[in-house]
């Protein structure tokens, strides 16, 4: 009858005649069986190994074996022990002080042969089914943990993703003479797919830009990395927004150049099945022209001095996303004291506390609610800051947030 379950089996009793006749049955039923003659010399035994099955007597002297029970069930094991009380006890108030303990069940003295089979049978039952279960925690301890330890390594090399990133955009504000231009960017996670840039190869032109890839997380911000490349504001011959001439100085190309050599090199690139949106634009410091080009991003918004706003360009199709495509180009002409702002659909697309969109018209009272006399950086984070306190509590970015700022202040 000894079972997977049951091997070995601890007999606790005063009485050695009750010893012999519960050892001899549990014996021909094939138990290992070890005996106790009280409940201090079967607590040593326990704490050296711990049987599958205790019978114990409830009237001892010493440790009684309501005690011994107690005692049991606070030793500090990775199994568990099946606990059968022998008792002459039939009281309700009694075994509901036995199942406090932690006794699992209870056999009346005398014992007959044929219901400790059944009451082991049971026991064998209930300790295999807690086993099963104990092997499946395991396992599911041992999977939680190797999780774990790999969303730790995922975790530590998406925030060295987010320093690389971030590298990117080696400066968030620089002055061009009198003028200025700041660039903010806010990922919705470790890493984004939105990309800020400013770059001048010197004199009176300056270049700038904002992007937003297709999609979020890992794949977009590995094309943003490519793009950082393609606009470079350090390696001028790496950038396409610039071209050698005479072989001694760089010059701005045409926006609407810039977008078609992009385009040309996603669509060929196999590698590559996202695309993006931009704006971007040229300008020069002498006379305030902004050449611009946009391609599916929201429209440039011109903040003039005197308080007049107006949404720039007619749309455009993304990049990368059709062959050979044509773009075209448009231009402004700023005053001193006018601001041209370039920003991500992360903005116009974020959802209120009421679940509707702040859209354009929304975008642009956020906007007026600025504080308009600051300038720079301080102006896009309160931007930024103001966008957050429309969210509803507990709510999280949905989108990467970004915006570039060009300030233009005369030659």
């Amino acid at each position: 009858m000894a079972t997977d379950a049951i091997r070995r089996v601890l007999v606790v009793d005063d009485s050695r005649l009750q010893r012999h006749i519960l050892i001899s049955t549990l014996t021909r039923s094939g138990f290992e069986v070890i005996e106790a003659d009280s409940g201090e010399r079967a607590m040593e035994i326990c704490r050296d190994a711990p049987p599958d099955l205790v019978l114990s007597d409830w009237m001892m002297p010493g440790m009684s074996g309501l005690e011994f029970c107690r005692a049991f069930r606070a030793l500090p094991t990775d199994g568990y022990g099946y606990f059968i009380l022998l008792t002459s006890k039939s009281d309700k108030h009694d075994i509901a002080k036995g199942l406090d303990a932690g006794a699992d069940d209870f056999l009346t003295k005398p014992v007959n042969a044929h219901e400790l089979r059944a009451r082991i049978s049971a026991g064998a039952r209930i300790l295999s089914m807690q086993r099963e279960l104990s092997q499946k925690n395991r396992v599911i301890s041992d999977t939680l943990d190797k999780l774990r330890k790999a969303h730790d390594a995922i975790d530590r090399d998406l925030i060295q993703a987010r320093r690389i990133q971030q590298s990117l955009v080696p400066e968030l504000t620089r002055d061009f003479g009198a003028s200025r231009v700041s660039l903010l960017l806010k990922p919705c996670g470790h890493i984004g797919g939105d990309l800020v840039g400013m770059f001048s190869p010197g004199g009176t032109r300056i270049g700038f830009y904002a992007i937003d890839v297709s999609g979020h997380g890992i794949t977009s911000a590995m094309v943003t990395a490519k793009l950082g490349g393609y606009l470079s504001s350090t390696y001028f011959d790496q950038n396409v927004g610039l071209e050698k001439r005479h072989e001694s100085f760089f010059a701005l190309r045409r926006p609407s150049e810039v977008a078609r050599i992009l385009n040309e090199r996603f669509i060929a690139d196999t590698g590559v099945d996202e695309y993006f949106t931009m704006v971007y634009g040229t300008a020069d410091l002498r006379n305030g022209q902004v050449q611009m080009v946009q391609a599916g991003h929201p429209h440039p918004l011109l903040l003039r001095r005197d308080g007049e706003a107006e949404f720039l360009g007619a749309g455009g199709v993304p990049v990368g996303l059709l062959p050979d495509q044509a773009y075209t180009q448009f231009e402004t002409v700023m005053a001193p004291g006018d601001r041209l702002l370039f920003y991500s659909d992360g903005f116009t697309e974020f959802r209120l506390a009421g679940g509707h969109m702040l859209e354009s018209e929304g975008f642009l009272d956020l906007v007026r609610s600025c504080d308009t006399g600051r300038g720079g950086q301080p102006l896009l984070e309160d931007l930024f800051g103001r966008l957050r306190e429309m969210m509803a509590p507990g709510q999280s970015m949905e989108d990467d947030i970004s915006a570039t700022l060009f300030e233009y202040n005369g030659p």
